[in-house]
């Protein structure tokens, strides 16, 4: 590894990119269910389907095309995700005619995802010390929130112009496509770990921190997934968006100004301040009112910006696959911990309201960021004082 210019060139670049691919996609996702249904005649459970599907491809996959990106370059993988992203694009404007094709559009940007994602993460930490991941890494994530937070704006000026929506998405894309051509392609360490076959692309696991992942997107979707439909009613409608953007601009400028803070400090405090931040907002949001669910988002986001970031550096600090291929893996425990949320937690969440105390729904959650977490760390202590 080298100790070079942290930010070049080549990496602005890509953190442009990084922002430019998430305001294509999220001016697409959040109007998905209602694309479907308007243009295929879909029920909501077809539709849930169809997503299902879409989340499966985005994050099962993942740790095939982080060794895929490992085999074939992470400078051609990024440049073929994009052109997935690009036909997906196509795909969704053409669909306006021919309905099936918006679901091939969605497969195919999902695809798009999978592969651009460790792909994306590893070239930004590609060459570089153990000391300046945690900016480039915070920074990535920064480029990428900012366009989650942008992406919902573009899509809702465009909802009903849908033409119009597809096309931005697809000139986006295209352009990517264009100048991920011009960007140098990565040289291979002296030291890199060796490339395993696709069979081993779960070997090197580093366990502790795929599973803190896990749990904090498991508990973290509790809050994307089913805070939208138990504000409704308890405030204004545009001050619920207000307040998710206002999550996402906050991960985005918290996590670089805490990178290097984050970057020193030991696992079990990044958890603590993670998951108490984590319970701090769920309790908030049991108020039901709009300024406590504007200070339960907050909260959230900074001990999110510390979790998550802390969650990717100690997995690349306890393997030794290639960051590529640690990457994947996290995705996958991303993807784990989002289907936990979906299951568990709409069960739960149902049953809450059928008893028409939601409320506690959001402390039942705020328990699980408190006793979850230790358990956790109290099994792996267990797991280490055994004998061989």
């Amino acid at each position: 590894m080298t100790d070079g210019p942290t930010f070049t060139k080549s990496r602005v670049a890509l953190l442009v990119s990084g922002f430019l691919v998430n305001v294509g996609s999220f001016s697409i996702y959040p109007y998905l269910a209602v694309l479907l249904r308007d243009r295929m005649g879909m029920g909501m459970g077809q539709v849930g389907v169809v997503l299902g599907l879409a989340t499966l491809v985005q994050f099962a996959s993942a740790p095939a095309t982080a060794a895929l990106a490992e085999r074939v370059g992470l400078q051609r993988s990024l440049l073929g995700a994009t052109v997935l992203y690009s036909f997906g694009g196509a795909a969704f404007l053409v669909g306006e005619e021919l309905a099936p094709l918006t679901v091939v559009g969605l497969l195919l940007i999902s695809a798009g995802g999978s592969l651009y994602s460790p792909a994306y993460r590893s070239y930004l930490v590609h060459g570089v010390t153990p000391q300046q991941r945690p900016r480039l890494i915070s920074a990535g994530n920064a480029a990428g929130n900012l366009g989650v937070a942008l992406g919902p704006l573009v899509g809702a000026l465009l909802l009903h112009y849908s033409a119009a929506m597809f096309a931005v998405a697809t000139a986006i894309y295209t352009g990517l496509a264009v100048g991920h051509l011009l960007l140098p392609r990565e040289r291979r360490d002296e030291d890199a770990p060796p490339v395993e076959p696709f069979r081993r692309m779960l070997s090197g696991l580093a366990v502790l921190p795929f599973a803190v992942t896990a749990l904090s997107i498991y508990l973290y979707m509790q809050f994307y997934q089913y805070l939208s439909s138990y504000a409704q009613g308890r405030m204004a409608t545009l001050l619920f968006g207000a307040a998710m953007m206002a999550y996402s601009l906050g991960l985005a400028l918290a996590q670089p100004l805490l990178a290097d803070r984050v970057g020193r400090m030991g696992y079990p405090t990044a958890m603590g301040i993670g998951f108490g931040c984590l319970a701090v907002g769920m309790v908030a949001f049991a108020g039901g009112t709009g300024l406590t669910v504007l200070v339960g988002v907050l909260t959230i986001s900074v001990g999110n910006a510390v979790l998550f970031l802390k969650n990717d550096l100690a997995a690349l600090a306890g393997s030794r696959r290639s960051a590529t291929v640690v990457f994947g893996q996290q995705r996958l425990a991303a993807g784990v911990g989002a289907c936990l949320s979906g299951v568990v937690g709409g069960t739960a969440y149902a049953a809450f309201e059928r008893a028409d105390v939601l409320p506690g729904f959001w402390l039942l959650v705020a328990a699980q960021c408190v006793l979850l977490p230790t358990l956790l760390l109290g099994v792996r202590r267990l797991i280490l004082r055994e004998p061989g």
